[in-house]
């Protein structure tokens, strides 16, 4: 008898415990409605996210539409690097993302030669680290150094003389990505 009854109270507490779990995902699954709703707010909130983003009469239909949310790196570049697009690698030799932009690096550096400073700020150490550090203080870019010392892989493209970034790429090898916006900038010199 004494058996019969703990294995029924087992039952019973083992559907008890089953029904709560299934009220409690069902409360924590949104509606239908609820994530219609989120997505019109998101939609709404995002100037670039009209039906068609080609349009004149659209404000993101510029050359770069997120060029205007990429900021400064706090000002104008050391005068050695006036006159010409500045090219900054974020680099680390145990990078993965390094390791696979380095082929598109190299060609951009045989295309443009002297036309286009590059700057590696090279964090794979703490002494390597330390170094690009006061490297980054020196060429005026000392903000963007510590804003952005731990995104490897990254390559942006800076106007020296109003220290605008111009693009910002993670882990992208695509070659025209950076053609593009570097070729823009030495047809206005």
């Amino acid at each position: 008898m004494h058996r019969l009854s703990n294995l029924l109270l087992k039952l019973c507490l083992s559907s008890l415990v089953f029904s709560i779990s299934l009220v409690a995902i069902a409360s924590l699954k949104p509606s239908a409605t609820a994530i219609a709703s989120s997505k019109i707010e998101v939609t709404q909130a995002n100037p670039c996210a009209s039906a068609n983003p080609c349009a004149s009469a659209n404000p993101c239909a510029s050359a770069n539409p997120c060029a205007a949310k990429l900021g400064s790196v706090g000002g104008a570049l050391a005068s050695e690097l006036q006159g010409k697009p500045v090219v900054v690698d974020i680099y680390a030799s145990w990078c993965a993302a390094c390791k696979n932009i380095a082929p598109t690096l190299s060609q951009l550096k045989q295309q443009y030669g002297d036309r286009v400073h590059f700057v590696v700020l090279d964090v794979s150490d703490k002494s390597a680290s330390q170094t690009s550090e006061s490297k980054a203080g020196q060429l005026g870019l000392g903000e963007f150094f510590a804003a952005n010392k731990s995104k490897t892989g990254t390559v942006t493209i800076i106007d020296p003389a109003t220290g605008n970034i111009l693009a910002q790429h993670k882990n992208n090898p695509d070659l025209s990505a950076y053609t593009s916006v570097l070729n823009t900038e030495l047809a206005k010199k």
